[in-house]
């Protein structure tokens, strides 16, 4: 997950992800590294954070990650299972 260090919608992206049942979120801080920030608009196109895989699946920011969730995908995704 693509993140900052002031970031609500990034503390929300974890809270989910962790009541779903994920041990660890590697967080990749952008506003630490540079590069990192240009690896992110590269791979997503998106600015802004949270920019958020799951394996090799770009699920987005936090409001897809919500509907993801709402819309029963990403029990499926944290699986292995196609969304």
């Amino acid at each position: 997950m693509y993140s900052t260090g002031v970031c609500p919608f990034c503390v929300r992206a974890e809270q989910l992800l962790l009541a779903r049942g994920v041990a660890t979120i590697d967080k990749i801080r952008i506003d630490l590294d540079p590069q990192r920030r240009s690896e992110m608009l590269e791979r997503t196109a998106r600015r802004t954070v949270p920019q958020i895989y799951i394996g090799e699946t770009h699920v987005g920011g936090f409001d897809d990650l919500l509907a993801f969730d709402r819309a029963g995908k990403l029990l499926p995704l944290l699986a292995g299972d196609a969304a």
